[in-house]
């Protein structure tokens, strides 16, 4: 009977994987060259992980930088906002995190293996829908616990998630973070107010 992978040697692979990934980009990712640079063997990545394309995406999954895992882990520990002074706080918080720069190294990545999950679902697995749907999710129950209606919340968090994404792209494009930031807190003056109307 083989011997089951070493969870342990499979997690340190996915970390050395998402390096070699953030310096070199997917375009051209090749298993060869990837196994060399980690010291092991494109067998060796294929019989822990399978196919090369969601090895990479489990590679970004695990980032415990990632914005969601921590707004996750705020709303565990302190609660969700209890007004919407509260949760503009929180937005703002959440959105601050993507100023660390071990995110903001991450996020072409993200968008990269994004879009090619949209154009190769086959290769790449649901990778935008589930990054979008965890956000809309985890918005919506905010929104709820706000005392709005399923369809209400659903609605706002769509909003939110959505335009959040989009203001991202912009400074990977130009390098003009200033400008995103502004524009976010554009975003949550406008919103803000109809928070205010709970049902």
């Amino acid at each position: 009977m083989p011997r089951p992978p070493d969870p342990a040697k499979r997690r340190d692979l996915l970390d050395r994987i998402r390096e070699y990934v953030m310096r070199n980009g997917l375009a051209d990712l090749s298993l060869r060259p990837l196994a060399k640079s980690l010291g092991t063997s494109d067998r060796m990545l294929l019989y822990y992980f399978g196919a090369k394309e969601r090895m990479v995406a489990e590679a970004l999954d695990i980032y415990e930088r990632r914005p969601l895992l921590h707004a996750r882990e705020l709303l565990e520990t302190i609660g969700p906002p209890t007004d919407p002074a509260g949760l503009r706080r929180f937005m703002e918080g959440t959105w601050r995190r993507f100023s660390d720069p071990g995110v903001r190294a991450t996020l072409p990545l993200f968008f990269e293996i994004m879009s090619a999950s949209v154009l190769h679902p086959d290769r790449y697995g649901p990778v935008m829908r589930d990054i979008v749907t965890e956000w809309t999710t985890l918005l919506t129950s905010v929104f709820r616990d706000l005392g709005m209606t399923e369809d209400r919340a659903r609605t706002q968090a769509d909003l939110l998630t959505d335009a959040s994404l989009g203001l991202l792209i912009a400074p990977l494009a130009d390098g003009d973070w200033d400008r995103a930031d502004q524009t976010f807190r554009a975003l949550l003056d406008a919103l803000e107010p109809g928070w205010h109307i709970a049902t």
